[in-house]
């Protein structure tokens, strides 16, 4: 497998190693703060991506042009982000919903991801009238 990014690999692998050292009540606290650092990374991968596109906008605009609109699958990319940083949630939420109510939180907490991901899903649909890049049209315009 090759890593993306060896400062994480490095980390990733000293947890296990601390894992190993430590012992198994360790475990959730390592999880944890792998879990955190990683969601550190994102954060920071996804801030420097929204600032970057923010100045490419403010120049478009300082310019003088329109910005540019999104095509219809732009979102495809925000929809899949959102996807992955659920899944890696789900992991502790679901342990600590186990741990805590058993099969009722296991249950309890899968509807709440689930759920979560369906109204972010359910954003773009047409038929919800909430569509983003949707256009109207007055009747009063050619």
């Amino acid at each position: 497998m090759e890593a993306r990014d060896p400062e994480l690999r490095k980390e990733l692998n000293a947890t296990l190693n601390a894992r190993r050292d430590l012992g198994e009540e360790y475990e959730s606290a390592l999880v944890d703060s792998f879990l955190e650092k990683v969601e550190q990374r994102v954060d920071g991968a996804v801030d420097r991506r929204v600032r970057r596109q923010m100045a490419e906008q403010q120049m478009v605009v300082a310019r003088g042009a329109r910005p540019p609109q999104l095509p219809v699958d732009a979102s495809f990319g925000e929809r899949f982000g959102f996807g992955i940083i659920s899944i890696i949630l789900a992991v502790p939420l679901t342990a600590i919903g186990v741990v805590n109510a058993g099969l009722k939180g296991l249950i309890v907490t899968w509807i709440g991801i689930v759920g979560v991901n369906a109204v972010h899903a359910a954003r773009g649909w047409p038929w919800l009238g909430r569509e983003r890049n949707r256009e109207e049209k007055s009747d009063w315009t050619d």
